[in-house]
């Protein structure tokens, strides 16, 4: 035999969670077995080894650092069977999708555009998720996540590009005039926004503006409420485009200046690949289909009139 050293393989399973849990009962409660099941593999594996594995006090098992070191080793070959296993398997993965989202993109767009999504693609159910920042598909259970490229995504993660990031200020229709006139935008109050506070820096260098004194200025932690107080007439606020679009579309809140490029865009990142799951592939479709409005080349002589 080749692997004439390996211990009984229906001995590791029940090994390895016990070491990870320090505890048999834990362990049979995750294998779904018996506690005297997991404590006769336990001593088949020691009678294999010829060592005790675990230090059994009242109340308490601790794994001695041999019973660890294997422990790792049986888990790193698990992880990797688990990862060929998944690669390779023909069956289709069944239940919900977990999409996680940018606050503001989920509350303002695509949270809307869930009745499209149950007719479009009855058959894929979704879970939606508001996070932000990086990726965690295993330690925050979800299976996809949508967002902007200004930090590293995750080198697993399969990522299909949605639309390019477009900002610009918008504000409400009566207060236009004042933003266009000699005083630009020295006349309105600013809006800042806590979660990408350069905003307007960042406008005013792609653009070419200068800086100008402001009639006053507030800052509000999420683009949300920022683009809630421009809609209330509170001031004018520097908004991503696919935030402000259905704003834009009802007459809410108007883009004097268009909007300009910022250099980023809006990936959609999954834990498998489309051709891996037909429930990702259908779902990706489907926002590449409803973001195609975004891909519109506005520049800061653009207005929303003239898309």
């Amino acid at each position: 035999m080749r692997w004439s050293a390996l211990p009984p393989l229906n001995t590791l399973l029940p090994f390895e969670a016990t070491v990870r849990h320090a505890s048999m009962t834990a362990a049979a409660q995750e294998l779904h077995v018996t506690h005297g099941a997991v404590s006769r593999q336990i001593q088949n594996l020691e009678r294999a080894l010829g060592t005790s594995l675990f230090e059994r006090k009242t109340r308490a098992l601790r794994p001695t650092p041999q019973a660890r070191q294997l422990a790792a080793v049986v888990r790193d070959a698990l992880d990797q069977i688990d990862a060929a296993a998944r690669q390779f398997a023909h069956r289709a993965p069944a239940g919900p999708l977990t999409l996680s989202c940018e606050p503001t993109l989920l509350m303002r767009w695509l949270i809307p555009r869930l009745p499209d999504l149950a007719v479009d693609v009855p058959d894929v159910a979704v879970h939606l998720s508001a996070g932000g920042g990086p990726v965690f598909f295993e330690r925050d259970d979800i299976d996809l996540a949508i967002r902007r490229d200004d930090f590293p995504f995750p080198e697993e993660a399969s990522r299909t590009r949605l639309f390019a990031e477009r900002i610009g200020p918008v504000c409400r229709p009566d207060l236009a005039a004042l933003l266009t006139g000699p005083g630009g935008t020295s006349q309105v109050p600013l809006l800042h926004t806590g979660t990408r506070p350069q905003a307007w820096d960042d406008w005013r260098r792609i653009t070419g503006t200068p800086t100008e004194p402001a009639s006053g200025e507030q800052i509000l932690e999420h683009f949300y409420l920022t683009l809630q107080a421009a809609t209330a007439g509170v001031g004018v606020a520097i908004a991503p485009y696919a935030v402000a679009h259905d704003d834009l579309e009802r007459g809410q809140l108007v883009a004097p200046f268009g909007f300009v490029p910022d250099g980023t865009s809006y990936h959609l990142l999954s834990r498998r690949s489309p051709e891996q799951d037909e429930r990702v592939q259908r779902l990706t479709a489907w926002l590449l289909a409803k973001t195609g409005q975004f891909r519109v080349p506005w520049d800061a002589r653009d207005t929303p009139a003239s898309a």
